[in-house]
């Protein structure tokens, strides 16, 4: 189903730009929503920052593009991730990072976790499913076949960034209910 396509050609360039394109948007609509990247769901993502990220997904697009396979799945991934990202843009600039993140993080906090995880997984199993359906249906047909495999990979990404992230959430908690609390000292009165 996916054979190599061969480096400089014009199939190669156009998978690249392909690339280019769909992981640009996913820059770019990360950066409307969190040009700090105080918001960023992906651990790696944050860790290497705007400097180092660029060069990096540049890097894999350059090797990916020789997978039309994927290409397609990296790409239809990438841009579910920037239409996420695009979603909630808007209201995480206009309060900034920070608030943004503590509203949310009190959301999550007043939300039973039973119900928190069973809308997670409602949201997440049926994009997967229908990206299945595609795969399922495709015919062993390349494009179809990729489209629903990045529609699968779009769904456990949303799944396990979130989980990841509520399980920061939960161990910060843990961490603040373990410390003692420290009665306030006054500072010392100095004598006259």
């Amino acid at each position: 189903m996916d054979e190599i396509v061969p480096f400089g050609s014009r199939l190669y360039f156009a998978l690249l730009a392909l690339l280019v394109f769909s992981r640009g948007m996913d820059f770019l609509s990360t950066y409307v929503a969190t040009p700090r990247l105080v918001l960023e769901g992906n651990p790696i993502a944050r860790w290497l920052g705007w400097r180092w990220g660029i060069p990096f997904n540049l890097a894999i697009s350059v090797a990916l593009a020789a997978s039309p396979l994927a290409t397609i799945v990296v790409s239809t991934t990438s841009l579910l991730v920037a239409a996420r990202n695009f979603q909630s843009a808007w209201l995480m600039r206009s309060v900034g990072e920070e608030v943004y993140r503590d509203w949310h993080l009190a959301r999550i906090r007043e939300t039973r976790i039973t119900l928190y995880l069973a809308c997670l997984a409602g949201n997440t199993l049926l994009v997967a499913l229908v990206g299945g359906a595609l795969m399922l249906f495709s015919g062993g047909r390349l494009v179809p076949f990729g489209i629903g495999m990045g529609v699968v990979a779009y769904a456990f990404a949303v799944a396990l960034y979130t989980i990841l992230a509520l399980w920061r959430i939960r161990r910060a908690e843990d961490r603040r209910l373990q410390r003692p609390e420290r009665p306030e000292v006054s500072p010392p009165m100095l004598a006259e």
